[in-house]
């Protein structure tokens, strides 16, 4: 072998040498940069949260840490939304008088009182390309909150601001609420002090083959 072409090789080896290392330097960004706003739970799988999910109305003392609340609102907004519209807006209430308050909107949202946080998913109709699928988009998104939740060793439960028009008065008035944005739900929050068992609600005569039959 001649010195040229040792040199070339050399030279060679040392370019993808590099390349590689950039790679990897790369990818180790990209991975480090995604775990600032997500981290995996493999504790618990999908099917399992889906399955063991229950919705949890006391909690403890405990607080809920900005960190565990972006994860939730991370896994909101990955949900499907119609023609990628994601029309979601949240708001992340923790103060106590505010919280308190609540109850005098919705008997059924009344554990926020004694939460450590909730979070008002609502639906921003600026951003409403396709007439009405804001309802599913967001409800949606508040499915994957509850599921991240459990997930996560939260406890969480959906209360309904939409469709009852004093609630969506209420709440848009508590929260300061634009015209154009409306309440759909109030994910109350914490660490569970008490989770209820899971429960098999599978139904075969539900299902249909092809048509509606019975």
């Amino acid at each position: 072998m001649t010195k040229l072409s040792r040199r070339s090789m050399i030279k060679t080896m040392g370019i993808t040498t590099a390349a590689i290392a950039g790679l990897k330097t790369f990818s180790a960004t990209v991975a480090e940069a995604a775990t600032k706003w997500w981290k995996p739970t493999p504790q618990m799988d999908a099917m399992t949260a889906i399955h063991t999910r229950r919705s949890v109305r006391k909690f403890t003392a405990e607080d809920v840490t900005d960190e565990q609340v972006r994860t939730l609102l991370a896994a909101a907004m990955a949900a499907p939304s119609a023609g990628n519209e994601q029309p979601w807006e949240f708001v992340v209430v923790r103060d106590r008088e505010t919280l308190g308050q609540v109850k005098k909107i919705s008997k059924y949202a009344g554990y926020a009182a004694k939460s450590p946080v909730s979070i008002l998913v609502c639906a921003n109709l600026d951003y409403d390309k396709y007439d009405g699928y804001w309802i599913e988009d967001v409800s949606a998104a508040t499915q994957n909150i509850l599921l991240a939740a459990h997930a996560n060793g939260l406890g969480a439960v959906w209360t309904g601001c939409y469709p009852d028009k004093e609630r969506i008065k209420g709440f848009r008035k508590l929260f300061k609420l634009p015209s154009k944005v409306v309440p759909v739900a109030l994910v109350v929050l914490g660490h569970p002090a008490k989770t209820p068992a899971p429960k098999n609600r599978f139904k075969e005569d539900r299902i249909h083959q092809n048509e509606w039959n019975k």
